[in-house]
Order: C-alpha cells, then structure tokens, then sequence
C-alpha cells in the first residue's frame, strides 16, 4: 500500500520513502498520528530533512506549516543529521556553577565539534541543554537515554573512550 505521495526522482530512487509511505499508511486516518509518524520517520531516516517533511505533510493531508511546527518545537526531532550518540551536557545554573561549562569545552575539544556538530565519523552528535533534571547528580550530561553525572573535564577522554568501544564492539 502507498500513500500516493507526489514523488520526486530522489524519492523515488530512495527505499526509505516506500518504508515512510508504509508509515503514513499505518497512521493515517488516525487522530494525533503527525508525531508518531515523525518519530517512526526519524528512526528511518535519521533525521527530518525538508524533503521528508514535505512528504509526510502530503502523505497526511496536512500543512507543511504543522508538520515544521512539530519538528521545530520539540526537541526529539531533529532538523539535521544526528551521530549515533547525541551528548546532550546540562548547562543549567547548577550544572554550570558545578563545572559543565568546563566540560562541554573539553568534549568540544575532544570531539573537534562545535556545539550542534557532528563528528566526522558520524559516532557523536554534541548539544547543550538548559536543564535535565538531575541537579543531584550535577554536572551531568546524557549520551542517549544514558545518564552520567558527578563529571569533571578530565573524566571526558575516558567516556568518548567507552562509546568509541562500544561501536567498535558492535561492528565486529
């Protein structure tokens, strides 16, 4: 089943567009099925390119102005391409005063990304947060849904260290 979607050359050149058609079918006559068809679409393409937005706008019979409102309004969706493992570091007061300042210029360092980058290797995506919660555990950052906390600068080499291993794990 498709949705009939307009579909340029890249589309249909492209197999995740017949997984995103599958997508839009499963949801499509069903109330509230944007998000979940954003997410779905996320996991297959990684992120939400305009291409992608336009076709799930088409493929609901929705305004691409809501289907960019969703994607630009929460942060689970992402309108550039993200690295396997997204470090999201705390820069909330508690975080800051406790040290996350210094540690994100050490991952920036590290990493040899600016905050928002993405390493070459496609392995680590780096971003900054106002808050995660967690001002126990201060300064705390999350790789993923993984949380670490109680960091300093010095404790950043070994963690890129651990993830680069565990890619390399999962590779062989």
């Amino acid at each position: 089943m498709s949705c009939n979607c307009k579909s340029s050359t890249l589309e249909t050149k492209d197999p995740r567009f017949q997984q995103l058609d599958e997508i839009i079918e499963k949801y499509k006559d069903q109330s509230g099925a944007l998000s979940p068809v954003l997410h779905e679409a996320q996991n297959v393409f990684v992120y939400l390119p305009e291409s992608v937005q336009i076709y799930i706008a088409e493929g609901l019979n929705v305004p691409l102005s809501e289907v960019y409102g969703v994607v630009t309004f929460y942060s689970l969706f992402s309108t550039e391409p993200r690295g396997k493992y997204v470090i999201n570091v705390c820069l909330g007061t508690a975080c800051y005063v406790k040290g996350s300042g210094k540690i994100m210029e050490r991952l920036k360092k590290e990493l040899g990304v600016e905050i928002g980058g993405t390493t070459e290797d496609g392995l680590f995506t780096l971003k900054g947060c106002r808050c995660l919660g967690a001002c126990g555990l201060a300064p705390v950052l999350t790789i993923n849904e993984q949380v670490h906390g109680r960091l300093t600068e010095d404790d950043v080499p070994s963690l890129v260290r651990l993830y680069r291993a565990k890619e390399e794990q999962s590779v062989n």
